[in-house]
Order: structure tokens, then sequence, then C-alpha cells
């Protein structure tokens, strides 16, 4: 087999076999074959699409060139989540304790951020003593006692994916369907889950801009999931505005706490609940959607989430009194108005440029290297479809520093707002079965 002749049979658009795809990746994973060649590879990909099948099969060949987490010692359907990504993303903090507390075992593993703010682990961070680095049978015994574990992500997972990852990135061929889908996709079953749930963001702070786009990955993650054995649902989020109120760490945090109290903003309630009530239905312990749903919301009004919470911070060393008293998490030293320079309603908010301002702080990542500042970040007080007059306080800044000019026009320049009434937006578009 030559890579020569497998380039010109997809440039040609024709379905590449199992032990073609195979030989690719192998060969690539062990710089048999060079960068000059997978990139004319994954340009012709980027031009002739692939099959179902082939999205499969490169799936599960990146899958198989490193290390496969192995679960089976945790009892039950483990069901994993997975967000495309977005700003003010704190979804994991309140959904994996929600949805542990009705019985389903969440044994998560979460990465740090890299951009707008931190990730699920820089998140948790915020929380004094809270500890990420727990071992294999550590990890496997709190999932079966608690029903809830997160660890940092491990060593040596789909080092394929990386390796053609990286080159995307610099050949232009990132944003190709599958390429995406086969990416994202093979990091979850590499994990381990028996099922995954997909929440694919579309907007003006999602890596998907348009909802056709976003509509398409998620068609495709969920065939790739059931074609490789995992039931696989999805939905398909807004992420025109930050989700939530909070961007940055610790402020997340707090927020995370309120939603599982009965409290916080209701978009996040509902996208928590709407992937939540999924991820119970695919651990079977639902016979529907609808009854999920019912158990979740059970489960927020009888305190059990928010006790699973406070079991899952202590178990992993953290202080689990921060749930029950919120100020004892990293505080910023000051607090920046924003304030409204006309009246009307809020028509837009550019959820990038929301973000940006966040990491300008410190809240989130420059560089790998950078450090974060967990007590920074960003309230929204007025969201998309909020009346304004002018002088209200759309965002107060949360700083340890007292200059945060550039960060004030930045958040100004993000909002805009009309004379006339503006509806809200829609939250979740569609949903993927």
């Amino acid at each position: 087999m030559r890579m020569v002749d497998l380039i010109e049979k997809k440039r040609d658009g024709h379905e590449l076999t199992k032990e073609e795809i195979r030989f690719v990746v192998d060969g690539y994973t062990k710089g048999d074959i060079p960068d000059y060649q997978v990139s004319a590879f994954a340009m012709a990909i980027f031009f002739q699409d692939m099959s179902t099948n082939e999205r499969a099969e490169l799936t599960m060949a990146m899958v198989e060139s490193g290390d496969q987490i192995d679960l089976s010692a945790i009892e039950g359907i483990k069901v994993d989540k997975h967000s495309t990504g977005g700003v003010g993303d704190k979804t994991t903090i309140a959904l994996a304790p929600l949805v542990a507390a009705v019985g389903v075992p969440v044994a998560k593993m979460s990465g740090r951020g890299l951009g707008h703010t931190g990730g699920t682990i820089d998140k948790l961070e915020a929380i004094p003593g809270f500890s990420v680095e727990i071992d294999t049978n550590q990890f496997t015994k709190l999932v079966n006692n608690n029903k809830l574990a997160v660890v940092g992500q491990t060593g040596n997972l789909t080092p394929a994916d990386k390796k053609l990852y990286a080159l995307r990135d610099v050949t232009a061929t990132v944003n190709s369907i599958p390429l995406i889908a086969s990416s994202i996709m093979s990091k979850k079953i590499a994990s381990g889950a028996d099922a995954i749930v997909l929440d694919v963001k579309t907007g003006s702070g999602a890596f998907m801009k348009e909802l056709d786009q976003s509509k398409e990955l998620a068609e495709a993650m969920v065939a790739i999931g059931k074609s490789l054995g995992r039931d696989t649902m999805a939905i398909i989020s807004d992420m025109n505005q930050p989700l939530g109120r909070t961007i940055g760490n610790s402020l997340e945090v707090r927020e995370a706490i309120d939603m599982l109290r009965g409290e916080g903003p209701e978009d996040l309630r509902e996208l928590c609940l709407t992937l939540g009530s999924q991820m119970v239905y695919l651990a079977k312990k639902a016979p529907s959607i609808e009854k999920a749903r019912t158990m979740l919301v059970d489960v927020i009004a009888n305190g059990r989430a928010l006790e699973t919470l406070k079991v899952f911070i202590e178990s992993q060393n953290g202080d689990a009194s921060i749930v029950d008293s919120p100020e004892k998490l990293p505080t910023a030293n000051y607090q920046i108005e924003v304030k409204a320079k006309e009246s009307g309603s809020v028509s837009s908010i550019v959820a990038d440029k929301m973000g940006t301002a966040a990491m300008l702080l410190g809240a989130g990542r420059a560089t790998k290297d950078s450090t974060i500042d967990l007590a920074v970040g960003i309230v929204l007080n007025k969201k998309m479809g909020d009346p304004v007059e002018l002088g209200d306080s759309l965002v107060t800044i949360h700083a340890n520093q007292q200059d945060v000019q550039h960060v004030v026009e930045m958040i100004s320049s993000a909002y805009s707002i009309s004379k006339s009434t503006v509806e809200k937006p829609t939250l979740i578009y569609d949903e993927i079965y």
C-alpha cells in the first residue's frame, strides 16, 4: 500500500477501506508517513468528505492509536457528556452532581482551558483543596461509592488525533465535519464511556457559527457513536451570548452551586435539565426522557443534588463548606461597573469579545504556560432581551487590578442596545437522536 495512491483515491472522491484508513493513521502516528502527505490527505477529505463508515473507521483508528480507559470496574452504564465549548460554560460542575444524584455513574475526565476561560479542571480548582490528581483505583472507588469523580485527562489518549489536529491547524483543514467529528468522538470513546451526550454550540461564541453547520456536526457525531456501538444523543444549544451570568472560574462555581440550590439563571438550569435527561435515559435509569427530567427536578427540589455536590467536593479533598458559604471561594479585590450609554433593550452580546475580556483579566490562558487568576471574571447584569435604562450596570467586572479600562471598552463594544423590544433568544435549537 502506498500513501500517494490513497491520497489520489480520496482526492477523486472514492471511499477508503478500513485497512486503508488504518494504514494512514498507524503510519502517521509512528512517523512513517510525512506531514506533507497527511496534509494532502486532510485536504482531500476537506473537499471530498467521508462516508459514515469512513468516519467511524477513522475515529476507531485514532482511538486504537493510544491508551483506552477501562471503566468496566465501575458499576452501571457510564454516560459521558461533551460540549464543543463556549463562553461561561460551567455546565459540568452543576450537571455531574445533578445526574449522579439520581444514581447515574459519572466518571469524568476533563481538561484545562486554553483561551476564553478555564476548563472544568481549572474551575474545580477554585475550590480550596480540591484535587484532580487521584489514581485509577481511587477514581473507580469514588464513582462506585458516590456515583461521581472528576480527574484530569491522562497520558496517551488518541496520539494520532493530537498529531492530526496540530497539522490541520496549520493547513486550513480544521473546519471539516468528518475531521472534527472523528476528533471529538475518538477522545470520548477512548475515555471508556458506554454512552455519550453531546452539547453542540452554535453562534458567535461557538466554534460553529452557523446553525446548519452545527446540526451537520451533531448528526455526524451521533452517527459515529451509534456505528461504534455507543448510544449517542446530541442537542444544539445557543452560544450567541455567554451561558448563565458569569464568566470566570470561582464565579462560575458559585453559579453552579446556585443552580443546584434551585436558584441561578434559567438558561443554565434548562441546559442542565435537557442534557441531564438524556444522560439519565441513556443510563437506563428512566423509561423516558420526560420521566428523567422529572427525577432531576425532584433532586434539585429535595436538596439531594446539592448534597451530592458536597460529597463530591469532600471526597476529592476540597472544602465542601463553600457550598453553604461561597464567600470562601477566591474573591477579586475590585468590582468595576460597565454602564449602559443609552436606554432600550439588549439586542446582542458578542460572546467571543466577552470571553476575551475575561481572559485579559486573567480568567483564561493566552498561552499554555499562562497562569490563571481563579478569582477574576465578569458578571452579566443584563442579557439579550433585557430592558436597559441609561446608566444601568450592564456588567460587573471582578478584577485584581484597578486599571481595566481596556476591558471596559471591550465589554462596551460587545453590547448592542436597540430602541425596540427584543425577544430573548432560543436556547435549544434541536435535539438529535
